[in-house]
């Protein structure tokens, strides 16, 4: 890895960067109603329904969620409620950065473009990337591409976006699911997991592994 200097460093944004709370919002949401059990079940479930809401085609990120805590709540016998769907939905911009996430991105910005491929809406996201302290070239959205991550569709349209190809890039992600299963398929060879401890190692799709952004700068020889 220290060999190869990208064009640019693509991220994924949120879980990587920025601290995902969805776990947290529902549990604000309904911790009330349920016991510890039931509401790490909630979690989970409300996870995988997120995830089969964006596989198909692009809808605004405020129905995926929508659907996913309405589909959640059915699953878990809880009474849904769209006033709750919507709160968890409009605390997304306001969430932050993990704490490692603004030196170790400024000391890469400094040598090498830094780019965003994020799974939001274009009036989300930009609330978010100004609290990570770092300058990015640019800022691609789901809502852009017409498409969420894994679908292909959204890492073809940065390297569209970017003149460039999966070569000449560096991905950096916490999610397998999302972004490095996807990257490898895509022929995208430099990739870098975050181990930020909410998805098992995979070393089958061919990565380096760092625990957070303070890594990140290293694994790059800078």
């Amino acid at each position: 890895m220290t060999q190869f200097r990208p064009k640019y460093i693509t991220f994924d944004c949120y879980g990587t960067l920025i601290h995902f709370e969805m776990a947290e919002a529902a549990t604000r949401v309904y911790g009330a109603q349920l016991d510890k059990a039931r509401m790490a079940q909630f979690v989970t479930n409300f996870a995988a329904y997120r995830l089969d809401e964006v596989m198909g085609d692009w809808k605004p990120y405020n129905e995926v969620v929508h659907n996913a805590v309405e589909r959640t709540c059915r699953r878990n016998g809880v009474t849904f409620k769209e006033e709750d769907a919507r709160r968890i939905y409009e605390e997304v911009p306001t969430w932050g950065p993990h704490p490692d996430v603004p030196a170790g991105l400024a000391k890469v910005a400094r040598e090498i473009p830094l780019v965003i491929l994020s799974n939001a809406m274009d009036s989300q996201i930009m609330s978010n990337v100004e609290k990570l302290g770092a300058p990015f070239h640019a800022v691609y959205t789901a809502q852009q591409a017409n498409a969420y991550k894994p679908r292909f569709q959204a890492f073809e349209y940065m390297f569209d976006m970017l003149g460039c190809g999966p070569e000449d890039i560096l991905h950096v992600s916490s999610s397998f699911r999302y972004d490095l299963m996807s990257a490898y398929d895509l022929g995208i060879k430099n990739k870098i997991w975050v181990n930020r401890g909410h998805e098992p190692a995979n070393p089958y799709y061919q990565y380096t592994e760092i625990r957070d952004i303070s890594g990140l700068p290293g694994a790059l020889g800078l």
